[in-house]
Order: C-alpha cells, then structure tokens, then sequence
C-alpha cells in the first residue's frame, strides 16, 4: 500500500530503474513541495542505488545556507523566480555527488499570492552535471495546497526523466 497516486509511484519506478541502469544520482532540492520528490522516489525499493540527497530549503536563509543561492537573487527576483530555481538546481549539484539534480520553488498556497505571483506559481529546475538545465514555470491554478505539492511532484520526475534520456 503505497502514499502515493498510481502515477507518481510508477513514474518513480520508471525513473529509478532507469537512473540504475545508468549507473546515475539524483539530488532533490525543494522548498515548496517539501521533500515529496525524494520522498516519492525513495518509496521505491532499491531507490538507495539512485537517490544521493535531498535538500528541503524552504526559507531564504536555507536557501542561501545550503545551496549557495545569493542574497541578491532572493531580494531583486523572490524565492519563487527563474532565477532562483536555477541557483537552486546548481546548488544541489555542487552540494552533492548526483549526476542529475531537480529544484522547485513556489506557491502552494493557500495564501501568499499575489497578481504576479500568484497561488500555484511553481518554477522547477533540472540539471545534469556538465549537460543541459531545463526550466519550466508551472501555473497550476488555485487547486488546492495538496494538488499543487502533488503536480510538483509529477513535473520533477517528468523533468528528471527527460534529463536522463537527454
């Protein structure tokens, strides 16, 4: 019996059977989905030969602390930005011995939007050391703080899916 819907568990499957394959790491460092994506992959048996660490960073000085985000980032761009997103992922590479590294930061909700910002606003991040970073800023609406943290969830692991095969 699993704490997950059907999809994200076998995505999780997929991708820990693949990244072993490959013989590749993966780091998770979250603020918004609080550790659900190394949670989700860590549900799967054998996920020790894949999942190196994971870093919850949900405040601005966690953020800084452990995955070398700047100060400047966080007070020109906020902590849901682009920018910080990928000053996250490159934080959790450098911070880490994983090949692959996925970040998110946003909006759960239900309160702390606003016009330009608003609930559901999730910026993920995936990068593989020495390839290509992926950005995607989600917009997932006022579905609910779960459903947010749970779409989250499913975008990391497509990102770090595509990362793999890439």
């Amino acid at each position: 019996m699993s704490m997950w819907p059907d999809d994200i568990e076998q995505a999780a499957a997929r991708l820990i059977a693949d990244f072993t394959a490959r013989g590749l790491l993966v780091a998770a460092a979250e603020s918004c989905s609080g550790g659900l994506i190394a949670g989700a992959l860590t549900e799967i048996a054998g996920s020790s030969a894949v999942v190196d660490r994971g870093f919850v960073t949900y405040s601005n000085e966690a953020k800084t602390a452990l995955l070398g985000v700047r100060p400047e980032t966080l007070s020109v761009h906020g902590a849901v930005s682009e920018q910080t997103a990928l000053e996250m992922v490159e934080g959790a590479l450098t911070a880490s011995r994983a090949d692959c590294a996925v970040a998110v930061t946003g909006i759960a909700g239900p309160g702390g939007g606003s016009p330009e910002k608003p609930v559901g606003l999730v910026h993920l991040a995936a990068a593989r050391r020495g390839g290509p970073t992926l950005h995607r800023a989600m917009r997932y609406g006022e579905i609910g703080r779960h459903e947010i943290r749970l779409a989250t969830v499913r975008t990391a692991l497509e990102m770090l899916a595509e990362l793999a095969a890439g």
